[in-house]
Order: structure tokens, then sequence, then C-alpha cells
């Protein structure tokens, strides 16, 4: 882990499989991929000291892009870790990597770019990232 007010560029959120996630052929519904992602995502702006949640200032960071590959399934109770990596920072957009793994075994790789947004006229409009939530992220080094 990073040092206190050091930018943060990945984080590793374990969890496990409960029972509503997975269907009827008892496996992990390809959807919630999506929310553990998203999870990692939220634990790993928290561990940078900030919320995604739009700011009382209309600030949000809506996805533009989102998608995984499956590559083994998951099932009920299965322990398993979301890698979740900042791979790109732009002015305005933020593009992280998410990789989930079982005990080191590859199930599923994804990605999802968001973009610092502001309400103008009912209309959201793409805008700079604030420099105090800039300043909290970095590219992985090993992006």
């Amino acid at each position: 882990m990073a040092p206190s007010g050091s930018p943060r560029s990945e984080y590793t959120l374990r969890r496990r499989v409960l029972f509503y996630e997975v269907d009827s052929a008892g496996i992990v519904h390809f959807s919630n991929y999506f929310r553990y992602m998203e999870e990692a995502e939220h634990a790993l702006w928290r561990e940078a000291g900030v919320s995604i949640a739009p700011s009382s200032a209309g600030v949000g960071y809506p996805r533009v892009s989102a998608g995984f590959e499956y590559h083994r399934p998951l099932r009920f109770e299965d322990e398993f870790d979301t890698r979740i990596r900042i791979v790109a920072i732009g002015e305005k957009s933020m593009t992280y990597a998410c990789t989930l793994t079982r005990g080191g075994e590859k199930i599923a790789t994804g990605a999802c770019t968001i973009v610092c947004v502001t309400k103008q006229g009912g209309e959201m409009k793409a805008i700079p990232f604030p420099t105090d939530i800039a300043a909290r992220f970095e590219v992985a080094a090993d992006a």
C-alpha cells in the first residue's frame, strides 16, 4: 500500500461470491463482474481519501465504456480478488484495467473508462478533473 498522501494507482478487493449473485447453473451471472469492478473502483477512491459520488458542486464520473472477457466461472462461496489498476489518466477521463482471480487463477479481465462531468443546463459536459481529485491518482507502474 502506498504511504498516506501518495497518489493511488491500484487496489485489490477480496470478497466471496454470495448466493444471489449466481444463476440457475450455479455460476456468477456475467453482469455481477461489472459490480465487482465498481466495488473495487469505489474502494480505490476511498483509499485515496475521496468519494466517486457526485459532489455538491455537481461534478460526477459516469462510465463511457466498460467490458469484460470471461476465462473461468466463479461459483457460490468462491473467494476471489478484484484488482483494479489505473492504466490511463487524461485531462477529463480515467481508464481502469480490472483482473479477477481465484487462488492466482485468472477468472476475468475487464476495463472501464470514466469521464469527469458537470451538468450545464440539464446536459452533461466533460470537464477537467478537479485538481484536488487529479492529485490523488496516478497511472499504475505496470500499466
